[in-house]
């Protein structure tokens, strides 16, 4: 099937429909983008996968110990209004004891308690010592691992301390420490240099004055190191706060549920136990409060109503004995019962009156309602005190005397038996929370990693990053892979040329090879079956048309850049006219890097540079190539001048003297865009070819190509499309990509 030259377009069709087209085109561009690098997508998504599957495999799994806490409604209601409750937005009381569950006094207690601002932990061997040292099972208590490739110093299973005290200067918090374990039981603390700075037993207290370190036990082979750090308190405090989950199960349903993720499933059961103890105990201390206060109260003021219960006691009796043991007659004691009572019943609403005072201001109404009592009841013993004057003066003194012991021994009795309820009181407080739940983990399910998922997420993140490497390549790469781009500037594409694997064998060049060997055949006589030829068959034939109108028989070729494939467009174009019985001409005026004489397995001298120069005439330049019909002209020596020799007039000579001599005469020029040589060549030409390459030049270059060409008057015929790909991003492209091909059989 032969490509034939295409023109522009001059239909009008609506700019919905463009747009729409483009639209289609771009879309399915892209996605043929993605079908053309599948084995790099491919490559990409497997290499993540396989990554994905070995951290999965590797990773450390992580443990969620969870606990329940349920906190009861403490507050009262009000009769008849308990159903109109729901009516008010209120906030959960689980939300505020969430609050204070996590707040820094209670999680700094069981920093403090548990010691964790102290991080200790053996040092593992690179990569693959975490999961060694999880896997050993030890069969016996304190059997360590056997250590692999003599790396003694690691820990491999088994390993374990227990450190109870670590303190290092503020300057030193945060920085990493190493334990050594050595022989009989001792052990050495060094910094990260290496330095030794404490040395001593296990179980005793290391110190040199600045850094002290206690160590309850250790089991570890001589040698083995552990890597200790002392951390900031309050840092310590907050990531606990962040690390510990804490939410309420349904809408006030005062439950509240406790989580703590760690590797290590004991410090997570540990640390979540202590917390929820803290706060649990924490709860009672608060809900006991006032039964405290009023407890230490009356403990300090019992012991002054003990002292003034005895001195009246001592003073009673010394008067009877003075007296000869008078005694109290009927009438007095009458006074003397109702008067103590009085008395204690002042005493009970001073006290009371003390309590009303720490709870309410001296005008609220409840502390005014007592005031107004002790008034009433003084004034009741004011009346009672005018009947004693009127007794005996050894009545009345035995009265008064008899008084103080009563009224003592009653509120010496009263403050006895409120110390003793409100002792009990405190002791039975429960508070309003309390632990449904103690803190436990699935040891045999960890919540991390979920190694499924990490493989898929790996495995789609490798796919994605493949295909946004793909379409961001496509979108960076603006080489030209469409001829209907060339010819939207103006340029007919004369030939799309297929790229052959076959020419690839002759010059022994790999597309993934940066440079291209230079052939030392031509393909239109090793290979003239390939699709390469044949698209160049169709370029001749359309050469023949576009060559009717022009001044003469010389076909000049050239490109915007180097490596776009001049040299073998030319050659083999020249030998497919030779082959059709034409005679034919082919030179080399790339006289600073030309390379035609080794596709025709010749020498480089004796060519045009020695023509130009004078040196040697028209047949001394003259070389018969292996094909019939086509002769060669190579670049000669290289001048320092090449420019100024084309422009001498001996090329014009030799352009006149070639034209009448050959029926066409095809000369290869160096790039447009490097040097200016194509311009002086093709101003002697009847047709300037230019050669572009698939996916290499750019719009740009090729327009800018073309404007170099014209600002020196000289017109572009058109341009051959070299080295196309059959790529499935252009599969619904420019028919004249491809060429099929079509033999007889055998």
């Amino acid at each position: 099937m032969n490509a034939q030259p295409t023109t522009l377009s001059g239909s009008n069709k609506s700019g919905s429909t463009n747009t729409q087209n483009s639209q289609e085109i771009d879309l399915m561009a892209l996605l043929g983008a993605l079908i053309d690098r599948k084995y790099f997508i491919v490559l990409i998504t497997t290499l993540f996968m396989v990554a994905g599957v070995i951290y999965a495999l590797y990773a450390a799994p992580v443990y969620q110990a969870s606990a329940m806490i349920q906190v009861e409604d403490s507050s009262a209601s009000v009769p008849g209004f308990d159903d109109m409750s729901g009516m008010f937005e209120s906030t959960s009381a689980a939300v505020t004891e969430i609050e204070l569950l996590k707040s820094r006094s209670v999680i700094g207690e069981a920093v403090d308690s548990l010691n964790l601002d102290v991080v200790v932990e053996p040092k593992l061997f690179p990569f693959i010592g975490n999961k060694a040292f999880r896997s050993f099972k030890p069969q016996t208590p304190g059997q360590l691992a056997e250590p692999s490739f003599g790396a003694s110093s690691y820990a491999w299973g088994g390993e374990s301390i227990d450190v109870f005290r670590f303190d290092v200067p503020s300057y030193n918090i945060g920085q990493e420490f190493i334990i050594v374990a050595t022989q009989n039981n001792r052990v050495e603390l060094q910094n990260a240099d290496g330095d030794t700075l404490l040395t001593g037993a296990v179980g005793k207290e290391l110190s040199n004055g600045i850094v002290s370190l206690t160590i309850r036990s250790i089991n570890a082979r001589p040698g083995t190191e552990f890597l200790i750090t002392k951390r900031d308190r309050l840092n310590t405090i907050l990531d606990l706060q962040a690390a510990i989950g804490a939410s309420e199960k349904g809408k006030d349903s005062g439950i509240i549920n406790l989580s703590l993720q760690s590797e290590n499933a004991s410090y997570a059961e540990r640390v979540l136990d202590k917390v929820a103890a803290i706060y649990v105990r924490r709860n009672i201390d608060r809900n006991s409060a006032e039964a405290q206060k009023s407890l230490e109260f009356l403990e300090v003021q019992l012991p002054e109503v003990k002292k003034q219960l005895e001195f009246a006691e001592q003073r009673f009796n010394d008067y009877q004995i003075k007296q000869k043991s008078v005694n109290i007659t009927l009438e007095t004691q009458g006074v003397l019962e109702q008067i103590v009572e009085l008395e204690t019943k002042l005493q009970e609403l001073e006290l009371k009156r003390l309590e009303l005072g720490r709870k309410f201001k001296k005008d609220h109404p409840t502390y005014q309602g007592v005031i107004e009592q002790i008034a009433a009841v003084e004034k009741q013993k004011q009346s009672l005190t005018g009947e004693v004057t009127n007794l005996p003066s050894t009545q009345q003194e035995l009265l008064r005397l008899k008084r103080d012991v009563e009224v003592s021994n009653q509120i010496y009795t009263m403050l006895l038996g409120k110390t003793q309820e409100l002792d009990i009181v405190r002791a039975g407080t429960v508070g309003n929370v309390r632990i449904i739940d103690t803190a436990e983990v699935n040891r045999s399910k960890p919540v991390k990693p979920k190694k499924a998922l990490i493989v898929v997420m790996a495995t789609m993140l490798g796919g994605m990053l493949a295909v946004a490497i793909v379409l961001i390549q496509k979108a960076i790469n603006k080489g030209v892979e469409d001829p209907s781009e060339i010819e939207s500037i103006g340029l007919p594409v004369y030939a799309s040329v297929p790229y052959s694997d076959y020419q690839d064998k002759l010059t022994g060049f790999s597309r993934a090879r940066k440079g291209r060997a230079k052939a030392k055949s031509i393909l239109a006589v090793d290979n003239p079956a390939d699709l390469s030829i044949e698209a160049l068959r169709s370029l001749r034939t359309s050469l023949h048309f576009a060559m009717m109108e022009a001044k003469n028989n010389i076909i000049a070729i050239s490109g915007p850049s180097p490596g776009v494939g001049k040299s073998f467009i030319s050659v083999n174009l020249a030998t497919v006219l030779a082959q059709s019985n034409k005679k034919v001409l082919i030179i080399d005026a790339d006289m600073r890097k030309g390379y035609l004489q080794t596709q025709f397995d010749m020498q480089w001298d004796n060519g045009l540079s020695d023509y130009l120069s004078g040196r040697l005439n028209l047949d001394q330049v003259t070389k018969q190539s292996q094909v019939e019909g086509l002769d060669v002209i190579t670049r000669g020596q290289i001048p320092p001048n090449p420019s100024e020799l084309l422009m001498h007039t001996n090329f014009s000579k030799l352009v006149a003297e070639v034209s009448s001599k050959y029926d066409i005469v095809i000369i290869d020029t160096p790039p447009i865009l490097a040097v200016t040589d194509p311009a002086i060549v093709s101003a002697h030409a009847g047709s300037t070819l230019l050669v572009t390459r698939f996916g290499q030049n750019h719009l740009r270059e090729i327009e800018l190509t073309r404007n170099r060409f014209e600002q020196n008057g000289i017109d572009v015929k058109g341009v051959v499309f070299n080295g196309v790909l059959r790529k499935a991003s252009n599969a619904y492209g420019y028919y004249g990509y491809y060429n099929y091909e079509y033999k007889s059989g055998n």
